[in-house]
């Protein structure tokens, strides 16, 4: 699965790849047009990987092919058990979660996840989770802290399911209780969004220490299309909307938002997974390091003073404003 600006890209690797081949099959020596085209390659990249609009990095992070949270955590984690259920109603395939070993460290893992065919995405409720699932991620919440497990979340959702019957079980306070009982965990709580991150079902499993974000996701209240629909009553806009909004990894890093930008490997991480598995592992080493140095009283500390900070911003000097 590719996107559209990654066509000249796609098109001249498929030509070198035709051009190696011909080469093979007839004996000739074309390596001196081969490292042009090459060299021409790794040039179009730079000019077009280096120059993403904020919505290609949407598009990007909407790819079907794009690793989900249970494509990193066998690359990231040893002796991953599922636990399933939340004692209240069902099991949302939409939220997964379980207990795992990070480096030999007892962790609780907790994530969005998406389906990576039609198939699964049905199954998975197209990443949308239910009341269920944030009650079930709480769940698993209190028992990481029972036993004094770090919390690693995984953020990779266009929202919470917004139907019928999410709203009669109760999804606003399902999720507004995750955020209050999160805001008071006694045990590191570390999220990595790894592609959508919207509205309140992203920030149902995210009120965390430190937040990090992965180069071609996305975080924001609302999806550029619905902004558009509202501001200019058209959703073609999204465009203009997903700049307008300051949503991509390099804006929301710049306000404060997350603590670290994790860079992608080329054309992003549907591209070498394994690669981009390790980036993230060494931001999450780095960051358990740090939270795992703190007191109880530290860690909850810095959690409200991170989330009491967003959002303070001046105008003229030594004016601030919060919201």
């Amino acid at each position: 699965m590719s996107l559209d600006f990654e066509r000249p890209i796609i098109e001249l690797r498929k030509k070198i790849s035709e051009l190696q081949k011909f080469m093979i099959e007839n004996n000739l020596n074309l390596s001196s047009e081969i490292d042009k085209l090459q060299e021409r390659l790794k040039k179009l990249e730079v000019e077009i990987y280096e120059n993403i609009t904020p919505f290609q990095r949407v598009q990007i992070a909407r790819l079907r092919n794009r690793p989900t949270t249970l494509d990193y955590i066998p690359l990231l984690f040893t002796n991953f058990l599922e636990l399933h259920g939340d004692r209240l109603y069902g099991d949302d395939k939409a939220i997964i979660g379980g207990i795992a070993k990070y480096k030999e460290v007892p962790v609780t893992i907790i994530g969005q996840q998406r389906g990576r065919n039609t198939k699964e995405s049905i199954e998975r409720n197209f990443g949308y989770p239910h009341p269920e699932g944030y009650r079930k991620a709480l769940r698993l919440m209190k028992q990481a802290e029972k036993f004094n497990r770090p919390i690693i979340t995984f953020i990779d959702t266009a929202g919470a399911y917004p139907g019928k019957e999410s709203e009669e079980r109760g999804i606003s306070e399902a999720i507004a209780r995750n955020l209050f009982e999160m805001s008071n965990l006694k045990v590191p709580i570390i999220s990595i969004v790894i592609g959508e991150a919207s509205s309140g079902g992203a920030l149902g499993i995210s009120v965390s220490n430190h937040i990090h974000m992965l180069e071609n996701s996305w975080y924001s209240v609302i999806s550029p299309e619905a902004a558009a629909s509202i501001l200019w009553k058209d959703s073609a806009h999204a465009i203009k909307a997903a700049e307008y909004m300051k949503i991509t990894a390099p804006d929301v890093k710049e306000l404060g938002i997350i603590d670290t930008l994790i860079p992608e490997v080329k054309g992003g991480a549907h591209n070498d997974i394994e690669s981009q598995a390790k980036m993230i592992e060494s931001t999450i080493e780095s960051s358990l390091k740090e939270l795992l140095s703190l007191s109880l009283d530290e860690l909850i500390q810095q959690r409200y003073e991170k989330f009491r900070n967003i959002g303070v911003f001046r105008i003229g000097e030594g004016n601030p404003l919060s919201f």
